[in-house]
């Protein structure tokens, strides 16, 4: 549905975005994740058509962005950062607005409308003005212009930032239900938010995509230790001990004692392997009464910060030479492939030469087996 085909956007001397490639499929749901700054704007922007690439290509439900740009634009539902609206409008008013931009047919519009109000859930607020709503109604109201015309797909930028708790499940609830009719692309930096509304993640960092995966996979590949939390009795302190018995234990960490006397310890082990059967051998055997075991997972943020934390910083000199090493390879493809082009034209020459003659071949054999035919009927 939306294919990213190494994408650069540069301004001067900065890249904005570099060599970036990543999919999203028809009906998914994906989330575009990255630090302030790291390119999620900008790359929307472009998807959109509002900005040119420098260089590579955007696919659009089959469109190429650059020279399809309203093809493009009828299949994208588009709700900016911020929720531009305009204040002097009522609800209703915006959305049919927004259907006027999107130029849909009169006879359709007001059905449309009405539908994007219902789907948002704005009908008691659709005649009140824009700017007399509150937060969570703007983003409603911002989503509703963006789903107007059912179109195929909807990109969001940042539809939760600013939002209390309960608008924010109430937004990310009204997302989810798109599922069904709509491909969407969603841009945040609000972790809990991308992993519990999407199926897939990509993440951008400092201009370039440093991984697209599942939020699950995302968590478990970039771990290389589990964490076990206990909670339990000690009274002769003899818990800390545990790491001189079992050699899976890399580490031991005293988190703190509770009102019921009780004592939390974190425990990490690099051995893909369940070592709670091995924690409660020793606990029974010194007496120690374990209240509370459980493995703990790696969490989104764990992962995001260790895709994105300390990743190196190019130089100008560096994104020069790797861009002189891109357009070097760009120039030899190129160059074979107007090699190829150039064999199959002589080849295609070569094979339309032999047809003709074949065809010349078969006339005169014709000819002469006419002119035998005749001689011979004469004869008679």
């Amino acid at each position: 549905m939306i294919e990213v085909k190494n994408v650069t956007k540069k301004y001067g001397n900065f890249y904005a975005v570099r060599n970036i490639n990543f999919e999203v499929k028809e009906g998914e749901i994906v989330g575009f994740l990255g630090r302030n700054g790291a390119g999620k704007t900008t790359t929307m922007n472009m998807i959109t058509g509002f900005i040119e690439p420098t260089a590579g290509e955007i696919i659009v439900d089959g469109y190429n962005v650059d020279q399809k740009p309203k093809k493009v634009k009828a299949q994208i539902g588009y709700m900016p950062e911020g929720t531009p609206l305009y204040s002097d409008l009522t609800v209703k008013e915006f959305i049919k607005y927004m259907a006027d931009l999107k130029m849909i047919p009169k006879k359709k519009r007001k059905e449309a409308v009405q539908k994007a109000i219902n789907e948002t859930g704005l009908e008691k607020v659709q005649n009140n003005l824009t700017k007399n709503l509150s937060r969570g109604y703007k983003q409603r109201v911002s989503l509703a212009g963006a789903i107007v015309g059912d179109p195929k797909i909807l990109i969001l930028d940042e539809p939760t930032v600013g939002l209390d708790p309960k608008q924010v499940i109430e937004i990310r609830e009204l997302i989810r239900s798109f599922k069904k009719d709509h491909t969407v692309l969603i841009s945040s930096h609000i972790l809990p938010e991308i992993s519990q509304i999407c199926e897939k993640i990509v993440v951008i960092d400092k201009g370039e995509i440093v991984a697209v995966d599942t939020p699950k996979n995302l968590e478990k590949n970039t771990t290389d230790k589990s964490v076990i939390k206990v909670i339990l009795e000690d009274e002769n302190n003899k818990f800390e001990t545990i790491k001189n018995e079992i050699s899976e234990i890399d580490q031991i960490k005293f988190v703190g004692e509770n009102e019921d006397k009780s004592k939390e310890y974190l425990i990490e082990t690099s051995v893909d392997s369940d070592i709670r059967r091995t924690l409660s051998k020793f606990c029974a055997k010194e007496d120690i009464i374990i209240l509370e075991m459980t493995s703990l997972e790696n969490s989104l943020e764990d992962a995001f910060m260790k895709l994105v934390d300390g990743r190196k910083e190019y130089s100008q000199k560096e994104v020069n030479k790797m861009q002189y090493n891109k357009e070097i390879e760009e120039l030899r493809e190129q160059e074979n492939k107007r090699k190829e082009e150039k064999e199959n034209r002589k080849q295609a020459i070569k094979e339309a030469k032999a047809r003709k003659k074949a065809e010349k071949e078969a006339k005169k054999e014709a000819k002469k087996s006419q002119n035998e035919e005749s001689n011979k009927g004469g004869n008679e």
